[in-house]
């Protein structure tokens, strides 16, 4: 409770966002299958390794990683190579977030995988600040979670199909040459989306863009921590004297 603001930040920087982010990885994803609740894991398609290049390129663009201040000859071999491997985790848990929410085959999988090409593609050229590409970046993962995990669970999640289930394949047909099945998995999985969605975006909100870097007024209460005791007082004095 007692710690100075540097050991927060290296507890944060070190262990709970790496830790968070391969929570990530690993949920990304699993799925429950619906027949007998069996636990499936189902690794990446390619093309979402592609949205999370994509996307590392925008949080180098946007400022939310500033690649020299992670990686880079003046930091300490140790440092660098812990900084590189969270970035390496920071893709991949990208990458199995947006597998997270893609529906698994079909026109489906394609359509949301156009949907995330071309909000990403288009974000490349728009000057952004790094609240506003984190509330983007939320929104888009949950638009994505409420249509396939909410809108598509409450078509396919049953186990008969649903009359609108039937009207949709039926108005698709001649689109998709064929039905808009999707596998059959348990409700559990959009728990697990979803845990995996908040704490993919909670973990995107503890980045520091320089972890080193330290912000001008906690520079100066460390440095007045460092004080002799009488000396803190004559700086309170003059201060309160102004």
């Amino acid at each position: 409770m007692s710690a100075s603001p540097a050991t927060r930040r290296a507890i944060v920087r070190f262990v709970l966002l790496p830790l968070a982010l391969l929570t990530v990885v690993l949920l990304g994803g699993m799925r429950v299958r619906g027949a007998d609740q069996a636990l499936l894991f189902l690794p990446p398609p390619l093309v979402t390794l592609c949205l999370a290049a994509l996307a590392m390129a925008l949080f180098l663009r946007a400022g939310l990683v500033r690649g020299r201040a992670w990686v880079s000859a003046d930091l300490p071999l140790l440092v660098s190579a812990q900084h590189a491997l969270t970035l390496l985790a920071l893709f991949f848990a990208t990458a199995q977030a947006i597998n997270s929410v893609l529906p698994e085959q079909g026109l489906l999988h394609w359509v949301f995988v156009l949907c995330f090409l071309w909000t990403l593609w288009q974000d490349q050229f728009q000057p952004w600040a790094v609240a506003r590409l984190l509330r983007s970046l939320a929104v888009l993962f949950a638009t994505a979670f409420l249509l396939k995990h909410v809108l598509l669970g409450a078509l396919y999640g049953g186990p008969s199909p649903a009359l609108s289930r039937r009207i949709l394949n039926a108005m698709l047909e001649g689109v998709t040459l064929g039905s808009l099945d999707a596998p059959g998995f348990a409700p559990a999985t959009g728990y697990v989306s979803f845990a995996t969605v908040a704490l993919y975006v909670g973990a995107l909100a503890m980045i520091r863009p320089a972890p080193d870097a330290i912000d001008t007024s906690e520079r100066l209460l460390e440095a007045c921590r460092d004080l002799p005791v009488d000396e803190q007082r004559r700086l309170l004095a003059a201060i309160e004297d102004r």
